[in-house]
């Protein structure tokens, strides 16, 4: 829902809540300091004979009224038990509290329903003991139930659980940052829980990414993942420095931490805004890294890191710092692989660099179509891989290099193994026949082009040139056959067909598109070459919707002699 605010309105009350929570923690800091000394004094204390009484009767009677052993969740989560945990909780003693503490742990493991939300009040009592031991079987218990979806985020937060969570970031011990951290992960997943995860969790988040221990660091990259995935929230983390902290756990040795961290660096690539500080990390920093990972033995790894750069390729500077980079070699060797995952992400990568003319060249003389002309043939039912391919075949057969790399490759005979592929999609096959339609305005490649066709690919060019409910497929599929050279050989695999062609042709012709007219036209006065069409064009229908398009242009021409516009020169002078 709107929030009815402008964007200065919102920010201004987002920073004016951030300072409040700020305060409100440091008031809740000094009130537990002074109520914790207070409790030290004699005078507040029960005399020892009293105190050893009462442990002994609350130990007895809470340990016989908890079962521990008891699985079924009908005694598990009775009135009695939560009574006992709430005394537990909230008591002095260390050795109760741990006994509410394992409870927890129990019900983390045997719960299979949600947790009633009373029974989530006597957790925040253990998150505040003075003892680390609870404190961490608590927050693995809360890590628990979070993952398995039996508690609720948005109640963990509003009961103000993840301020002693975040506490446990500075205990000092791996064990209990680690429990914390997943449990910050889990609520920061939670997009309702994302600005209260940021306003208080960002620096201490950084700081335990940071940590020598595997599962610490996993955790807060894991955290900080989930904060990326809003514009507000991967603003407030980049103006943290948050983009160098990611950057280092690219290099991390846990294939999980450059997972998270590469995804995270992928959501703020996305964002334009930051590329200015994604390109001034030092001595190319973050290409480098991305490079390495992107050979990582790791698929999902890999293809992340393959993402981040193509992501990062939209910005012309970072493309041609990648190019500085040779980053065309390990692309080249992930194609090799013939991986579908590493395959498929080294190929989009590819596709984008080639859309930039100024790549061409390298990628050319790099062999870039010798590898693309062989996926061609060994990945026919790939759509992705086939699409791709189609997109930087068009884009390097620019230059005169890039047409005789295409001719000396095995390219155009992948084309045209595609181009009778019985699983292919429509979407797909329009990809091939629109790059065989633009190879084929080239003198050179029409020659190669028309003498390796065969009877075949013109049958199924004749079939998908009269599918008129897919326009794009029927319009180019006429295109490659208006340009097919017309030798001997090629008449005769046409002949059989002219009957089909006089009708898509007829049908391309009473269309108002004009394109779809031309492309008619252009077709008729190729297949005219042969005597045998041009006697079956005598006097046909095709003949005299010819004559029709013909003489609505004369009027149309007619007209605009007599409207006299002015001329394109005096237009845009």
């Amino acid at each position: 829902m709107a929030s009815g605010f402008c964007e200065s309105c919102s920010r201004l009350l987002k920073e004016f809540a951030l300072h409040l929570r700020i305060i409100c923690r440091e008031f809740q800091q000094k009130v537990r300091d002074l109520f914790r000394e207070l409790s030290q004094c004699s005078c507040l204390r029960m005399t020892a004979e009293r105190s050893f009484l009462r442990r002994r009767t609350t130990t007895t009677q809470e340990l016989l009224s908890l079962r521990i052993l008891d699985d079924k969740e009908t005694h598990l989560l009775n009135q009695e038990n939560l009574q006992a945990l709430n005394r537990l909780a909230t008591s002095e003693a260390i050795h109760l509290q741990m006994t509410a503490a394992m409870y927890y742990l129990h019900l983390s493991h045997h719960l299979k329903s949600p947790l009633p939300d009373a029974f989530t009040e006597p957790v925040m009592a253990l998150l505040l003991s003075t003892d680390l031991d609870v404190q961490k079987t608590t927050s693995l218990s809360l890590v628990n139930l979070l993952i398995k979806n039996h508690v609720c985020k948005e109640v963990v937060i509003e009961m103000g659980m993840l301020v002693p969570l975040l506490e446990l970031f500075q205990s000092g011990d791996a064990t209990a940052q680690c429990h914390s951290c997943a449990c910050v992960a889990m609520l920061a997943s939670s997009e309702s829980n994302r600005d209260a995860v940021m306003v208080e969790g960002i620096i201490p988040l950084l700081a335990l990414a940071k940590s020598y221990d595997p599962q610490v660091q996993r955790n807060a990259a894991w955290a900080l993942l989930y904060l990326t995935q809003s514009d507000w929230s991967t603003r407030i983390l980049c103006q943290a420095g948050a983009i160098p902290v990611l950057v280092l756990l690219l290099q991390s040795s846990d294939s999980e931490v450059q997972f998270c961290s590469c995804t995270a660096l992928c959501n703020i690539a996305a964002i334009e805004e930051h590329h200015p500080k994604l390109r001034s990390i030092g001595g190319q920093y973050l290409l480098k890294s991305l490079l390495t990972l992107m050979s990582s033995s790791v698929q999902k790894n890999s293809a992340q890191a393959c993402r981040c750069l193509q992501t990062l390729s939209n910005n012309v500077l970072i493309q041609d710092q990648m190019m500085e980079l040779d980053c065309v070699l390990p692309l080249k060797a992930l194609l090799k692989t013939y991986t579908p995952v590493w395959t498929e992400s080294a190929i989009k990568l590819l596709s984008a660099l080639s859309a930039h003319p100024q790549n061409n060249d390298v990628l050319v003389s790099e062999g870039l179509l010798d590898e693309i002309g062989k996926l061609l043939h060994d990945h026919r039912s790939s759509s992705a891989i086939i699409a791709h391919s189609c997109n930087i075949i068009t884009n390097l057969c620019s230059s005169c290099m890039g047409q005789q790399a295409v001719m000396e490759s095995r390219c155009l005979s992948g084309l045209l193994l595609a181009l009778l592929s019985p699983t292919l999609a429509d979407k797909t096959l329009v990809h091939v026949t629109s790059c065989l339609h633009h190879l084929m305005t080239w003198n050179q490649l029409q020659t190669k082009i028309s003498t390796t066709i065969t009877s075949e690919h013109v049958s199924g060019l004749m079939k998908m040139s009269g599918q008129m409910e897919n326009s794009q497929l029927s319009y180019n599929c006429a295109a490659i056959i208006s340009k097919l050279e017309m030798s001997e050989e090629m008449m005769q695999s046409l002949r059989p067909h002219y009957v089909t062609m006089s009708q898509y042709l007829l049908a391309f012709l009473q269309k108002k598109d004009v394109k779809f007219q031309q492309i008619g036209i252009v077709t008729v006065l190729n297949l005219k070459k042969d005597g045998d069409f041009s006697s079956l064009l005598a006097n046909s229908e095709l003949e005299i919707q010819l004559w029709k398009v013909h003489v609505q242009t004369e009027e149309t021409r007619r007209l605009l002699q007599m409207i006299q516009p002015p001329s394109p020169s005096s237009v845009n002078p």
